[in-house]
């Protein structure tokens, strides 16, 4: 893709500020090829994420730490809450919103939004086997275990409090699966 002609035209657009905003409403990934004025234009990115959420990764710093620009991102794609500031990672609607398309994210939380039960029963319900980055005391919450239990079945017991598993209703609820 590095020589063809969209990209070609990009390279030597790079100062483009219209070209950009046009461009990657269809192709997005050209923005890895703008200058760095282009990749701290808030439109512009946000026309980028729209489309494609994984254009954040050639966006700024500054608005990989725009909550607006997350969102939008997160909500196309939900790992891409990989490329957001620290301060992002810790925010609960940003975690909760990416977790709600890729479960996967809960890797990328903040530790105390790795603790708070909203968040992970989302991650859970999205992908049970992220679990095993939930905090200790949510892995022993029998609440979070059912869930991750029902979607993960058998799949998700390692990461779950041993104590836990002696519960009768989780008890009943792997046994159904065992049948």
């Amino acid at each position: 893709m590095a020589d063809s002609p969209e990209v070609l035209e990009a390279i030597e657009k790079k100062n483009d500020r219209s070209f950009f905003l046009e461009k990657v409403k269809t192709m997005p990934s050209l923005i890895e090829w703008s200058d760095e004025k282009i990749r701290d234009d808030k439109e512009v990115i946000l026309e980028a994420v729209k489309v494609d959420g994984g254009a954040l990764e050639f966006a700024s710093d500054r608005l990989k730490d725009d909550k607006e620009v997350l969102l939008s991102a997160v909500s196309q794609a939900g790992w891409t809450c990989c490329y957001a500031s620290d301060r992002l990672k810790a925010d609960k609607n940003v975690l909760l919103t990416a977790t709600k398309n890729d479960g996967q994210v809960l890797y990328f939380a903040s530790k105390e939004l790795r603790d708070d039960k909203d968040v992970v029963l989302s991650a859970v319900n999205n992908k049970p086997i992220i679990l095993k980055y939930a905090s200790f005391r949510l892995r022993s919450d029998k609440d979070v275990a059912i869930a991750a239990i029902k979607n993960g079945k058998n799949k998700v017991i390692e990461y779950i409090n041993p104590k836990l598993l002696e519960d009768a209703d989780i008890k009943a609820l792997l046994d159904s699966f065992n049948k």
